[in-house]
């Protein structure tokens, strides 16, 4: 007659097991494994446990036995298993990432887990388990653009310099406006968020116009300082320039970075500036305007306060713009770049290798 192993615990083993044990979020099979165990350091005999566990004698002293040789190595990973390697899945499994990578459907700009199964023939399970493993996603894609602007890394490096290493008594603000925000309002209310649904609202709107959103962004404290107009010419321009220089400390430089929109480099804007020395500007590269901070503050603005809005006029719109951004001023948060220019610039040259083989393939 065979006897069942002897299971001794330590403390830690028995802390361990007893938190798998109970985990939640623990996997099933190993849930089970440890209160195999538990049960076996309690001196209970195989067929008892199966019993209580609900499971198979001979599985109960498959894992006993594992982990009186081994600990909790023995019953954390599976034991390898026999058999030969599945050489055939495999051919399949290269072709699925081969025509997922490098090739399209006639018909389509890419493959479904259908289209490319029925191509292959093969299964849509069979699919989607080598797409999960090898993290390819053809249905999602995202927009990206590379700047060829012959001046880029100069830009680059002054602009990122001057949010990494701001010059004594100057003020360095991230400009730009938000054109064409519109005030929409909903053909009909919204229904409330609630416990297992989402807050609705109508697909259909009604446009009551739009306003444009001046800001600049202070990267010393994240202070914003903005105004609304209904339109974004020079003129326009200029308005929010003087404002600017009404809402900053008149012995301070300003240094403006600004991105190349040809109202920002108009002759009157530029003769204004001319007249106003304290004033410096300082452009992003073309096709960058993600070195302009204040695009970042926009994103914020739009998620938190615009997208979502309904406005029945204009001056509900503008009205709800002032009311964030006075709220957003009480305690404002500085966006901060962590990212140096050489590393920008090196991430830019890889981009641009990609780009030309794709050009040239």
């Amino acid at each position: 007659m065979r006897i069942a192993p002897a299971v001794q615990l330590s403390d830690d083993d028995r802390k361990t097991l007893e938190r798998w044990a109970r985990g939640r979020s623990t996997p099933a099979r190993l849930v089970l494994r440890a209160r195999i165990v538990l049960r076996a350091a309690e001196g209970a005999r195989n067929d008892v446990i199966a019993g209580e566990l609900g499971t198979d004698r001979l599985l109960v002293g498959r894992w006993r036995s594992r982990f009186a040789a081994a600990g909790l190595a023995g019953i954390e990973k599976d034991a390898p298993r026999g058999g030969r390697k599945p050489t055939a899945r495999d051919a399949v499994a290269a072709k699925i990432i081969e025509w997922t990578t490098q090739r399209k459907p006639s018909n389509a700009t890419h493959w479904s887990t259908r289209t490319l199964a029925k191509e292959l023939g093969t299964s849509r399970a069979m699919v989607n388990r080598v797409w999960r493993a090898n993290g390819l996603k053809p249905h999602l894609s995202k927009t990206f653009k590379v700047s060829n602007d012959s001046r880029f890394e100069e830009k680059l490096v002054d602009v990122v310099g001057l949010y990494m290493n701001p010059p004594e008594r100057a003020l360095v603000l991230s400009v730009d406006e938000k054109s064409q925000i519109q005030a929409l309002d909903r053909t009909q209310p919204g229904l409330p968020l609630k416990k297992g649904r989402c807050g609705t609202m109508t697909h259909d709107y009604k446009r009551n116009g739009t306003t444009t959103l001046f800001a600049a962004l202070s990267t010393l404290d994240g202070q914003v300082i903005s105004a609304c107009m209904d339109r974004h010419r020079h003129q326009e321009w200029i308005k929010f320039l003087k404002l600017i220089d009404e809402k900053t400390p008149a012995d301070l430089d300003l240094h403006l970075i600004a991105d190349n929109y040809a109202t920002h480099k108009h002759p009157k804007v530029q003769a204004w500036l001319k007249r106003h020395p304290r004033f410096h500007m300082h452009f992003t590269p073309t096709s960058s305007s993600w070195l302009n901070l204040v695009e970042r503050w926009f994103r914020e603005i739009t998620d938190k306060r615009i997208r979502r809005g309904v406005f029945r006029s204009v001056d509900e719109l503008v009205a709800a713009i002032e009311a964030y951004i006075k709220e957003h001023n009480r305690d404002p948060k500085p966006f901060v770049g962590t990212a140096k220019a050489g590393e920008i610039l090196a991430k830019v040259r890889r981009a641009r290798i990609a780009v030309d083989k794709i050009a040239t393939a």
